[in-house]
């Protein structure tokens, strides 16, 4: 992680290029397993070395993040995700469409997260495919998974722990499942994401992080 002087040089370093470079996460965060043709993915191994590229390049201020996400490997989703928490350069991210599962992580990792209006976030707790061991390690092993996503979005968005599960955990929206969908309102009221925008929005707070006039957007 930066501290808090690190952060002013690269501050300062980057009010003399003053460039964002734009990132696109979209359909399924792809991990360690190949997903199919017929789905549309994002694979980690291309966006770690995109994030750590744009750390250090002089001609980069800042990192905008667009996110339309429906779910996918989580260790590889939060090894993006703490990539972008961990980037001095400021960076915000912007959910278009839907932010499903994993892309919750994702926005919040952003030092300052938006939603369009349209969009809506989707939470519920973790779940795997395929054969499932019926033994204790196994729901433990769920548990700790589950753990590390709630522990992240927690302590990088201003949601409660208990209202974060509460969503997760909820039996009344999701028709075959647990989950809760939000709307880009409602994200922001519940406190997950900062802030209802658009591209705009996002573009002009990220300038003003790399200008120093630390504005904020409503």
């Amino acid at each position: 992680m930066c501290d808090d002087k690190e952060k002013e040089i690269r501050a300062l370093g980057a009010q003399r290029t003053g460039g964002i470079h734009c990132v696109t996460i979209i359909g399924q965060v792809e991990g360690h397993q190949i997903l199919g043709e017929d789905c549309k993915t994002t694979k980690y191994e291309h966006i770690l070395p995109l994030l750590a590229a744009a750390e250090e390049a002089p001609e980069i201020g800042g990192v905008l993040i667009l996110l339309n996400t429906v779910g996918g490997d989580v260790d590889a989703g939060l090894a993006i995700a703490e990539l972008i928490a961990g980037m001095c350069k400021p960076t915000a991210s912007l959910i278009l469409g839907g932010g499903h599962s994993i892309g919750a992580p994702l926005a919040v990792a952003a030092d300052r997260s938006f939603i369009a209006p349209s969009a809506a976030v989707t939470l519920h707790p973790v779940r795997l495919t395929g054969v499932v061991l019926g033994a204790p390690q196994t729901y433990r092993y769920f548990e700790q998974m589950q753990e590390r996503i709630v522990g992240f979005v927690t302590a990088h968005s201003a949601i409660s722990r208990e209202r974060l599960l509460g969503y997760m955990l909820s039996t009344e929206t999701l028709a075959n499942d647990m989950g809760t969908i939000l709307t880009g309102a409602e994200a922001v009221e519940s406190g997950l994401i900062d802030a209802l925008g658009g591209i705009s929005d996002a573009l002009h707070w990220l300038h003003a992080q790399i200008d120093g006039t630390n504005a904020e957007i409503m």
